[in-house]
């Protein structure tokens, strides 16, 4: 879908909320109602949808033998291989043919990825990030956003960590402290008319 309105916009940036990770990974689940919920009213309020999808390349030819985060992933198997259905967004969420669906293959939605090239023709200025997890990609992506001059707000239930104290840690004192407007998904809803949201 092509943009022909300059005036800045907002994207919902959805990270890594796919089929495998919310079935092996229980501390995903919770998310998946609550962005089943807001990303049809955020899409209908005019918002560009962005989906952050996980996947390695099942030779391992993408993976360095110093990251060992990105080793034990591949070493999952279909879960992270990017050829698997298992690597698709979870079949809760829907992706409509407006929304862009970013390949990556590291923990920020960023690294060598088109999505800044995405953000940028869609006349992105405004980034609204979510997903599991918190520690892993939300965080990554926020930080790079921040790097590339997004204005950058967190749905605070709306993403999910294994470690609950990290996910406390994050939302209520790192991120607001780098300038991150922290929300939940209902109080970004509600105020997705306010230009300081």
């Amino acid at each position: 879908m092509t943009n022909n309105d300059h005036s800045p916009r907002t994207a919902l940036i959805v990270g890594d909320v796919q089929a495998g990770i919310v079935r092996e990974f229980p501390f995903a689940r919770p998310v998946v109602p609550i962005l089943a919920d807001a990303i049809p009213r955020a899409r209908r309020a005019g918002m560009h949808i962005v989906y952050l999808r996980a996947g390695l390349r099942p030779n391992g030819t993408d993976i360095h033998p110093n990251n060992t985060v990105m080793g034990h992933f591949h070493s999952m198997g279909e879960v992270f291989h990017d050829t698997s259905d298992d690597t698709w967004i979870d079949s809760a969420l829907t992706v409509e043919p407006g929304d862009s669906v970013v390949l990556k293959r590291r923990a920020s939605g960023f690294a060598a990825t088109d999505l800044d090239l995405v953000l940028r023709s869609q006349h992105i200025d405004r980034v609204v990030v979510c997903g599991v997890a918190s520690s892993a990609v939300v965080a990554a992506t926020i930080y790079a956003a921040a790097d590339l001059d997004y204005r950058v707000t967190v749905l605070s239930d709306a993403c999910a960590d294994p470690d609950a104290a990290v996910h406390r840690f994050l939302m209520e004192a790192l991120f607001p402290a780098r300038g991150v407007a922290v929300l939940t998904a209902e109080e970004w809803l509600g105020s997705i008319d306010s230009p300081a949201l």
